[in-house]
């Protein structure tokens, strides 16, 4: 469970006022002292992450975040921080001061998740100091309508209910697809184009090829793994037609060239594309790429933080080839990681990556937050396929986008 992509974790976040016992909370539940505590208001400056384990649930991330209620400058940047974990939370914990319980400023919070669609449950900690009956406890769980606990960070008490009652609200995402669903079935073979060039990790395969391998593998399938040079020998050496090649998307001219018309043919990038984020809205991206002019700004983001190599695929291959399409000089900026910009609408269109490392709901927001300010957003691999004259065979897998991409 420790080398679970956080990605593919349940993100459980506690939120609160100050002083509510969050991060006691959360010590209690992972069993070890993660985050700083204090009687001090405003112990807790950044967010705070510990994964582990919850069953039946499975692997999850808990993570601790600033007082709702922190105040000045520095203040308002720790609030700021807090409720951008709510992009990519699963699981809402709102910690109550039992004392206090919950008043106007936490039905406010609670209003927010709602308009969100973020699952919640309410914890009246601290009970030891400020018993809670069971009368108290049924109006605040009608008052709320989510379920409500009674706990106790520094004793223990209802730590252990605590926990089952998580994993029994934490419902795994149901609507998030597997990477080759619809793509291989049982018995037949994937082969997955895999180059080893001076880009790739050494002494390892990179998480997008790590995780389709492991879900070809989880749906009985097989899977052949081979270099671009390899492939036209791979293919005419199986004994039976693949149901399906994909690609690095580096390497998708070569590829597309080596495999035959009958085979279905995607990327890496594009079925992360699928999974996290939706493919037929990525789509309408592109053909914001054919329409931009000279002087046009493009945001190239991505998800986790790496080593740039020299050729860089998004601070130098794509920023080339699209200047190459525009005829002229077209301005770029890039965020990393868990950065995204809220003035959005500065924006041409977004070039975005595959998304390996970010949760589906996070790459929700994104597109989302993208698409009501009137940006459009693509993806690394549907934009090399454009580029390289290919992208209608890299959607032909998936018809709705195929058909989007048509209509263009």
């Amino acid at each position: 469970m420790d080398t679970t992509p956080v990605a593919n974790r349940t993100h459980i976040a506690f939120f609160g006022r100050r002083n509510a016992g969050k991060s006691s909370l959360l010590n209690a539940i992972a069993g070890q002292p993660v985050a700083v505590t204090s009687d001090v208001p405003g112990t807790t400056t950044d967010p705070v992450h510990k994964t582990m384990e919850i069953l039946p649930l499975g692997p999850v991330l808990l993570t601790d975040t600033a007082g709702l209620d922190d105040t000045g400058e520095l203040g308002s940047l720790r609030v700021e921080k807090a409720y951008e974990e709510l992009r990519r939370t699963d699981l809402a914990v709102v910690v109550v001061n039992a004392a206090q319980g919950v008043g106007t400023f936490e039905t406010a919070f609670i209003e927010e998740l709602r308009q969100r669609r973020v699952p919640f449950v309410v914890v009246l900690n601290k009970c030891d100091l400020h018993p809670v009956s069971a009368e108290e406890h049924d109006a605040l769980q009608a008052k709320t309508a989510a379920p409500v606990a009674t706990a106790s960070a520094r004793t223990g008490e209802g730590i252990s209910a605590l926990r089952e009652l998580l994993a029994q609200t934490a419902a795994p995402d149901t609507e998030e697809l597997g990477l080759t669903s619809g793509l291989v079935q049982e018995g037949q073979t994937a082969v997955l184009v895999t180059p080893i060039d001076k880009a790739a990790p050494k002494g390892r395969l990179i998480l997008p090829q790590q995780q389709t391998i492991r879900d070809i593998l989880e749906r009985d399938a097989i899977a052949v793994v081979t270099k671009e040079q390899e492939l036209r020998y791979t293919l005419e050496n199986l004994r039976q037609k693949p149901a399906v090649v994909i690609t690095d998307s580096q390497a998708f001219l070569k590829v597309s060239a080596d495999t035959p018309p009958e085979i279905p043919l995607t990327s890496f990038s594009i079925l992360f594309a699928r999974q996290k984020g939706d493919l037929t809205a990525l789509t309408k991206g592109v053909r914001r790429i054919a329409s931009l002019r000279p002087g046009d700004r493009v945001l190239i983001a991505e998800g986790c933080t790496h080593h740039r190599q020299s050729d860089d695929i998004g601070t130098v291959k794509i920023p080339r080839w699209i200047r190459q399409l525009v005829g002229g000089e077209v301005a770029f900026d890039w965020t990393s990681g868990l950065d995204f910009p809220r003035d959005i609408e500065q924006y041409a269109v977004v070039v975005h990556c595959g998304g390996c490392m970010l949760t589906r709901r996070e790459m929700q927001y994104r597109i989302r937050y993208a698409n009501a300010h009137g940006v459009d957003v693509t993806n690394y691999g549907m934009l090399i396929a454009y580029v390289q004259g290919i992208l209608k065979r890299a959607l032909q897998p998936f018809p709705a986008a195929a058909l989007a991409y048509s209509e263009r």
